[in-house]
């Protein structure tokens, strides 16, 4: 019986110890940055609702975003300024982790595929 009590305490603190799970609703609003490197200029991205806001260099983009699920999404420049600006930028996440996550995103429909990772800051 004693063998019982402290299994069924060990389960217990072993699951009462776990993170909570890695809930990407959490990058779906407030501000973020993608570090320069891998072909990005350091972006600071700020989201609410569906318009993300993006600065980077001298320039700032105004974007609306459309989440089709928690893992894919869609951006579209509101007033594009190239032909380029005016194909919408598909977005899926790869990998997330506690204050970021990874991700590869295609301009239209290009077979080219850029990666990059957005990191929350805290707020």
């Amino acid at each position: 019986m004693k063998k019982i009590a402290l299994i069924v305490l060990f389960l217990t603190l072993v699951t009462s110890c776990q993170d909570e799970p890695l809930n990407p609703d959490r990058f779906k609003s407030g501000t973020f940055e993608i570090p320069e490197g891998k072909g990005y200029e350091k972006t600071i991205i700020i989201r609410q609702d569906s318009l993300q806001i993006e600065k980077y260099q001298d320039r700032i983009d105004t974007l609306s975003i459309s989440w089709k699920n928690n893992f894919n999404y869609t951006l579209k420049m509101i007033n594009p300024k190239s032909a380029i600006d005016e194909d919408p930028i598909h977005i899926k996440i790869t990998n997330i982790e506690s204050n970021s996550y990874e991700f590869e995103a295609v301009i239209g429909h290009s077979n080219f595929v850029q990666k990059g990772e957005l990191i929350k800051k805290s707020e």
